[in-house]
């Protein structure tokens, strides 16, 4: 697929809109999707080779987004790098809770030391990147929060039972916020993403065609799946199209069944 986005959203041309962990995978689809839309997009990544990069291919298409090196685990830091896309044009009107980490584990080997690091990453930033963005959002009276789960723990996928008991969490979450923040006119939705095959799952689980085979065997739709898949339903939440929907769950999967 191009970076040419399939759909336009007038309403998103000059918006901020906070992506984190978009320097590669999914999160590099997001803001080139956003960006692509004319929205003014604030990016952070651990990766600062990887979103350096993606900022400079980019600038070539327009307006370079902004990259901020931030490890989204540090909360003091995530809220400076959140406070930064707030100060630009009229505010942050977009929160996209992307980052995570989906590394496998054998049940027995994990530590608790595990437990807190997945946690933080899956879990943790998502909760307070959206309670920093509800403070800004509330005063304005709109605002859009995308948080990423997974289908992984519906299927389930082996050797992620942390990261699964993340994902699971981020359903609850997202309604919580939807709840808590609706009578302030804040959506929040969550994104469940199925097997996309981004440059990281090729190199770690779907090695060769054989694994991608039997992957979209169990797929309704017998096609490989892209950030591209995700990015378009991103910006379909972000948009006031969806100016409807809140508290729900949107599955990117392919149909798998």
């Amino acid at each position: 697929m191009t970076d040419t986005p399939l759909a336009r959203y007038a309403d998103l041309v000059g918006r901020t809109v906070f992506v984190s962990g978009g320097a590669t995978g999914i999160g590099a689809d997001l803001v080139t999707a956003f960006h692509g839309q004319g929205a003014d997009v604030v990016f952070v990544d651990i990766d600062a080779e990887g979103g350096e990069a993606l900022r400079d291919r980019l600038a070539s298409q327009g307006d370079a987004p902004l990259f901020l090196p931030c490890d989204v685990t540090d909360t003091p830091a995530l809220r400076e790098a959140m406070a930064t896309a707030e100060g630009r044009g009229g505010g942050l009107d977009v929160l996209i809770n992307n980052a995570g980490n989906d590394t496998r584990m054998p049940l027995g080997d994990v530590t608790e030391g595990d437990w807190a690091r997945i946690l933080d990453v899956n879990l943790k930033h998502q909760f307070f990147a959206a309670q920093t963005a509800c403070g800004w959002m509330r005063a304005r009276g709109r605002g859009s929060i995308v948080n990423f789960g997974s289908v992984a723990p519906e299927i389930p996928v082996g050797n992620l039972a942390v990261y699964n008991a993340c994902k699971a969490a981020v359903r609850g979450l997202t309604r919580s916020i939807a709840k808590d923040m609706g009578g302030h006119g804040i959506r929040c939705n969550a994104i469940l993403p199925g097997a996309i095959l981004t440059p990281r799952q090729r190199a770690l689980w779907y090695t060769d065609q054989s694994a991608i085979d039997a992957m979209t065997a169990l797929q309704c739709l017998p096609r490989e799946l892209c950030g591209r898949d995700v990015a378009e339903m991103a910006l379909f939440l972000a948009s006031d199209v969806s100016a409807a929907c809140t508290a729900q769950d949107f599955i990117v999967d392919g149909g798998i069944v």
